[in-house]
């Protein structure tokens, strides 16, 4: 009960639960905003809102939209895809130590909690499609056959934010106070992942390879590849797939080994 099971055996603990981490996924999705008039209405509303804000401030008022063709569209999708990856991480940080009742009283794979968390965003995120995807069309986006290609980009973006989740999970589970400063970081990742500007006209003023770290930053990454395919008037650079899925396939295997080694410290303290 005290320690920590052997990795294959943690797997196979963790797959038999797979029922309970689907169940308490969607019942956080029906209990999301369910004291609100609105209720799941504020999923799409929020980054909605969102949205229309930066591109008041950004786009009219401070002129961000320099060098972009059809920025409100550019916006929409920066604002979209990264915050799917921050609500992931927000609700993965969150997940140890805000059900310390649930992982005291119980024995079971403390895994299941990220990745009930993880997977909450996930369900979530299909409003959020919809709704970008709509806005994009309606600023004029034609309809290609590379939007069939939006879900792979989705699919390689939720491995990096489940295998970060489940990494801020144990560190907020040991020091409470990461989830004070986590906000703080999040926001400065927003500023530097080019949600609200061209990542190219912002920095040709910089040294090359101040622009090459900026497009290696995993957020912008995938950020860049759905506007490749949502939008016809942008093209990102040619290696962006190959970044997004390393970033992917070294982050997940990472962060769930990191999160298993402190397993028998969960609830303790």
């Amino acid at each position: 009960m005290g320690g920590r099971p052997r990795f294959g055996a943690y797997l196979r603990d963790l797959w038999k639960r797979r029922a309970f981490i689907w169940t308490f996924a969607r019942a956080r999705v029906d209990a999301a905003y369910s004291a609100n008039r609105l209720g799941q209405l504020w999923q799409v509303l929020t980054p909605l809102l969102q949205t229309f804000i930066y591109f008041v401030i950004f786009g009219v008022l401070l002129q961000t939209s320099r060098g972009v063709t059809n920025y409100l569209a550019f916006l929409t999708i920066g604002v979209f895809i990264f915050g799917y990856t921050s609500s992931s991480v927000n609700a993965g940080a969150r997940s140890i130590s805000g059900n310390l009742g649930l992982v005291r009283a119980l024995h079971f794979p403390r895994a299941v909690l990220p990745l009930a968390s993880t997977l909450q965003q996930f369900l979530t995120l299909g409003y959020s499609m919809i709704v970008m995807v709509s806005v994009v069309l309606i600023m004029g986006e034609p309809l290609t056959w590379w939007w069939f290609l939006l879900p792979a980009v989705l699919a390689i973006q939720s491995m990096f934010n489940t295998g970060l989740a489940m990494a801020v999970a144990r560190m907020g589970s040991n020091a409470r106070d990461i989830n004070q400063i986590l906000p703080f970081l999040i926001r400065l990742w927003f500023y530097l992942s080019g949600v609200l500007y061209s990542i190219q006209v912002f920095t040709e003023r910089f040294p090359q390879w101040i622009t090459n770290l900026m497009y290696v930053n995993p957020a912008a990454v995938y950020i860049e590849l759905t506007r490749d395919l949502l939008m016809d008037s942008y093209q990102s650079l040619p290696w962006a797939w190959a970044i997004g899925a390393a970033w992917a396939l070294v982050i997940l295997p990472l962060g769930f080994v990191y999160f298993w080694r402190a397993e028998a410290t969960y609830g303790r303290g």
